[in-house]
């Protein structure tokens, strides 16, 4: 697939452990709307790294586990890599915890969240959400999508804040001098950023497809519907049926495609 070769077979060794407490419990926006529970932990040293973060995944996940802010937690790296909560020390719990409720509310725009049937994530289902828009341009300008340097989180959260960019598009209406007023961003800096948003044109249709972050469509998807379509005019314009009938394009990912095309924002 686009991130593991299906011939091989890697061995680890089992994860190193280390025990630490919640201090916090707090939910971040995702481009798709996703709002995941993050833990923020007291540091710890785990394999040479310390942890001070770990993903909760989702609101099924810590009520299996019963995780509560205050907990002292039992923690790893899994595959050394990334934190996770393997289970709370239920000896040490304080006798005044209480448990962990998701908001109703996203806390980035306070619209009302919603959990689609079927699925473990509560979403925010507002397309102008700012905390979306940051992570919808950071994910555009990343280096497999449309690889726009200079484009990184300090520079997506000013032209958020400052009411610049809106959507994709609106990176393309950017100028120097406009650029060049942020903070960190001399006319050097802001020079480079104008000329690598001017390149990212010519990155392709599947790098663009991937930049646009159609819900369950990635690298692979990309390619393949890049490769069958040729224009997004043409992909734009496909009925579901088609799309699904697309050799690696299932239903799932024709019907999302198929919707944000019909989406008038994203048009």
């Amino acid at each position: 697939t686009a991130h593991h070769p299906r011939w091989a077979i890697a061995f680890k060794f089992a994860a190193q452990q280390a025990v630490s407490r919640v201090l916090a419990i707090n939910i971040s926006v995702g481009r798709t709307g996703a709002l995941t529970p993050t833990a923020d932990l007291e540091p710890v040293r785990i394999t040479g790294v310390t942890v001070s973060r770990a993903s909760l995944h989702n609101e099924d996940e810590i009520r299996r586990k019963d995780i509560r802010v205050g907990d002292q937690v039992l923690v790893e790296r899994a595959g050394d890599v990334i934190p996770q909560v393997v289970r709370v020390l239920l000896e040490a719990r304080p006798a005044d915890s209480l448990p962990f409720s998701m908001p109703t509310h996203c806390p980035a725009c306070h619209t009302l969240a919603y959990r689609p049937v079927g699925e473990a994530v509560a979403r925010c289902p507002n397309a102008a959400c700012p905390a979306q828009l940051r992570e919808r341009l950071l994910h555009y300008g990343s280096r497999r999508a449309m690889d726009i340097d200079g484009l990184g989180t300090a520079v997506v959260e000013q032209l958020v804040s400052r009411g610049l960019v809106h959507d994709f598009a609106d990176l393309y209406d950017l100028n120097v001098p406009t650029l060049a007023e942020l903070e960190r961003l001399a006319k050097k800096s802001a020079t480079n950023l104008f000329e690598a948003i001017a390149h990212s044109r010519k990155r392709g249709l599947a790098r663009l497809l991937f930049g646009l972050g159609i819900r369950h469509v990635g690298e692979r998807g990309a390619a393949v519907l890049a490769r069958r379509y040729h224009t997004i005019t043409a992909l734009a314009t496909a009925s579901t049926e088609e799309l699904a009938a697309t050799h690696e394009i299932g239903p799932v990912i024709a019907e999302s495609v198929f919707q944000f095309f019909a989406n008038e924002e994203n048009q």
